[in-house]
């Protein structure tokens, strides 16, 4: 069942919801994840960054997630997120990544255009979708540098003239958000949202949406969104199970042990996401 993104975003498209892309940095992710998407029937996006890979590389995780996806009844996707250049994606579909990101928001409009075009023009030849940033998402992603101090809203006519000569795939759209741990409380622009989804026709991502309320997430998806990212949230959840675990056993020396409780705690982000994104039950 390891598929690509492209049908999974057009059918969100249609039916008016949005599919969890959800960051897995090790084994215990990906189970995780994969048992969330299983128990809701809930096509997933399973996703990975240039930060993740160095960690361990991409035929690990293609591998990690392969194993998930062959054994599972419903739709997964292996997606790069933010790639950073050109050979990073080149190298994601190689490994037999099933949808890549180039991210050029850092460059100016024309070479991010010249950029995603690159890529594009490979990957269709592979049929294989690709997802482009415009505009700035806020905050720090990954070991990349924060953002910070720039407009954080795309621009509805750069949009259409980007997504008409890039023939990129999806289109990740600055709305407000920022990767990281929010300070304050988040806030989508959905007026921004609207007049992007008025002027493109291709899936909208959203980005950085861990600790944005549901209902924001929830009308954003209204107004256009069609896939939505978690990482940070996912990270913490992670990290809570398992150092709360250390914490009554303190003296435990099995890695198993502390992982189990971070799986769950992982779980439950992930259903409770599922729900809101209305991907239940549209596997």
């Amino acid at each position: 069942m390891l598929v690509t993104t492209k049908e999974m975003l057009l059918d969100a498209q249609a039916g008016h919801y949005a599919v969890g892309a959800f960051n897995v940095e090790n084994l215990e992710f990906v189970m995780a994840v994969i048992k969330a998407a299983e128990d809701k029937h809930s096509p997933v996006i399973m996703q990975t960054t240039p930060g993740t890979i160095k960690y361990a590389n991409l035929d690990y995780f293609a591998a990690m997630v392969r194993v998930a996806a062959d054994a599972a009844s419903v739709p997964v996707a292996l997606h790069l997120d933010h790639g950073d250049g050109f050979d990073r994606c080149m190298q994601a579909l190689r490994a037999g990544y099933t949808s890549v990101m180039i991210d050029g928001s850092h460059v100016p409009f024309e070479d991010n255009m010249a950029l995603t075009e690159s890529v594009t023009k490979v990957a269709i030849a592979m049929d294989i979708p690709v997802e482009a940033e415009l505009g700035k998402v806020g905050g720090k992603e990954d070991d990349g540098p924060a953002v910070k101090g720039e407009n954080p809203y795309t621009d509805p006519d750069e949009a259409e003239e980007f997504v008409n000569r890039t023939k990129c795939s999806s289109l990740a759209v600055g709305v407000g958000t920022a990767h990281g741990v929010y300070k304050g409380t988040p806030h989508i622009e959905q007026g921004v949202l609207k007049e992007i989804r008025n002027r493109v026709d291709v899936p909208l991502v959203l980005h950085g949406t861990s600790g944005v309320p549901d209902d924001q997430v929830a009308e954003a998806i209204k107004n256009g969104i069609c896939k939505v990212n978690y990482a940070t949230e996912l990270r913490q959840a992670f990290t809570r199970g398992f150092m709360g675990y250390m914490a009554e056993n303190p003296n435990n020396f099995d890695p198993k042990k502390p992982s189990k409780p971070g799986m769950e705690e992982i779980y439950k982000v992930v259903a409770s996401h599922m729900d809101n994104l209305g991907s239940t039950n549209k596997a």
